[in-house]
């Protein structure tokens, strides 16, 4: 381009000359490179056998089966067992294939929901705010999030003086590990979920419990005041929130009478009820406490730009600030499976999953529960540390611990009692619901009571001559 024809403003120059897509993935790093490389070659060979399964008639069942990871696995484990192998060998690469398999079934969902999210999310706030948001790389921005991601892989990685270099670079790996492992025991359909475990609801509660090791480890091995301070915020927060959680979660196995994931949704779908009509304050609970814990807003103090720069990692640059970004984004989309499996009937939908995909039913509900953390996002503002806390200690914990105690005692007689069960169902409904309602009045009446909150008086010269008047007389 000669200097003739070259745009004149920067802005045009940068658009004129930017690079593609592809310029800027084989410009990443061998290391990456071989890494992506390693992946990409791991979901081909499971879509490969999954294919091979397909074309063998091994999977029967529903015409969606061909993407049913439960149904697959068990025939994958079938094939090699009854191969004309050594014992050993068969009984190994039973366990391992089907176990890499599912491992890679897991993480392309979660990629592909880590690379459509943001797009998604930042085009709704745009939206919020009268804007466009990300349009220009692939159709309708749709690659703006990996072309950021490639961005990121090419940054220098500054390690501050003073830091402590091997606790450095742990956290960025060790917050990603809860984000992935908290997905095993979720179920998308009869058979698909990687763990079905009989102890899923603790197994939930211990994960979701680990993030706070990583955050507090980012925040003192930088070196960083802020850091430091966003890492305490967020552990104060974690701890905090952590109760109400597990007593929501408790309500729901009081309830259901199970611990494990896949009855619980079975419980919702014979019953014809999903949980959050019987446990309202449950459910707002753990998706209020949820947003705590993941650090969104309006619960995000842990990085509150305005106070703390960006937080525990404040010092963290590159693709390491791009983990701690990816892993905010998985959480709120593992919140909305755990919150649609627990409350909302997960892959069920009164009956129509006998003939839609349950796994699309429980994408969907993902992704309305997304959408929420979005508009709370776009609309609320930050709580401060002391509202944010006094909030769940004054508040939050009592109600649900005595709405709690309220559901045992219902699900005991509902055990009892010889009656049909819309009829119980209906009452327990009806009760749990006037409970949250009157306590939260009357646990507000006891906690403000002591507090003045008529509205202030008009300004003195707006009420007696107007504002325009007002500003008269000042400027006079």
């Amino acid at each position: 381009m000669s200097e003739d024809t070259r745009p004149a403003t920067p802005m045009s120059r940068q658009i004129a000359e930017h690079h593609s897509l592809l310029d800027r993935t084989l410009a990443l790093p061998r290391p990456i490179l071989v890494m992506l490389s390693v992946l990409l070659a791991g979901f081909a060979m499971s879509q490969i056998a999954i294919g091979y399964l397909v074309i063998s008639g091994q999977l029967d069942g529903k015409w969606y089966d061909i993407r049913d990871l439960g149904n697959a696995m068990v025939s994958l484990d079938g094939v090699i067992q009854n191969s004309e192998m050594d014992s050993r060998i068969a009984s190994t690469l039973a366990y391992l294939i089907p176990t890499l398999a599912g491992a890679t079934g897991i993480v392309s969902v979660v990629g592909a929901w880590l690379l459509i999210g943001p797009w998604a999310e930042r085009r709704l706030i745009a939206k919020f705010q009268i804007r466009q948001g990300p349009n220009r790389t692939g159709p309708f921005g749709l690659l703006q999030t990996l072309a950021d991601a490639l961005k990121l892989m090419q940054k220098e990685i500054i390690i501050p003086r003073g830091a402590d270099r091997f606790l450095y670079f742990v956290p960025p790996v060790a917050v990603f590990i809860p984000a992935i492992l908290g997905w095993a025991p979720i179920p998308w359909s009869p058979k698909m979920s990687y763990a079905d475990l009989d102890v899923g609801v603790l197994f939930v509660i211990a994960i979701s419990s680990l993030g706070v090791l990583a955050v507090f480890m980012a925040g003192w091995a930088s070196n960083n005041h802020y850091s430091l301070l966003g890492a305490m915020r967020t552990i104060a927060m974690m701890i905090s929130y952590e109760i109400p959680i597990s007593v929501s979660l408790l309500a729901v196995v009081l309830l259901t009478g199970s611990t494990k994931l896949s009855e619980i949704v079975m419980w919702q779908s014979e019953h014809g009820v999903w949980l959050v009509m019987l446990i309202p304050f449950a459910a707002l609970a753990f998706l209020f406490a949820s947003t705590a814990e993941i650090n969104r807003t309006p619960n995000d103090i842990g990085e509150a730009e305005s106070e703390i720069v960006a937080g525990f990692y404040t010092e963290y640059s590159g693709m390491k600030a791009g983990l701690f970004m990816g892993v905010e984004l998985g959480n709120a989309i593992l919140v909305g499976a755990l919150m649609s499996t627990f409350f909302l009937g997960g892959y069920t939908l009164f009956g129509l999953e006998t003939w839609i995909p349950g796994y699309l039913i429980l994408a969907t509900k993902i992704g309305l529960v997304y959408f929420l953390f979005v508009w709370i996002r776009a609309t609320l503002p930050r709580f401060r540390l002391d509202q944010l806390m006094g909030f769940a200690w004054k508040f939050l914990i009592p109600v649900s611990i005595a709405l709690m105690f309220l559901t045992a005692i219902e699900s005991s007689i509902l055990v009892r009692w010889d009656v049909p069960s819309f009829l119980s169902l209906g009452l327990i409904a009806l009760v749990n619901t006037g409970s949250a309602v009157g306590l939260t009045f009357v646990w507000m009446r006891l906690l403000f009571r002591d507090a003045d909150l008529s509205a202030p008086p008009p300004p003195v010269l707006t009420r007696k001559m107007g504002g325009l008047q007002a500003a008269k007389v000042l400027r006079g």
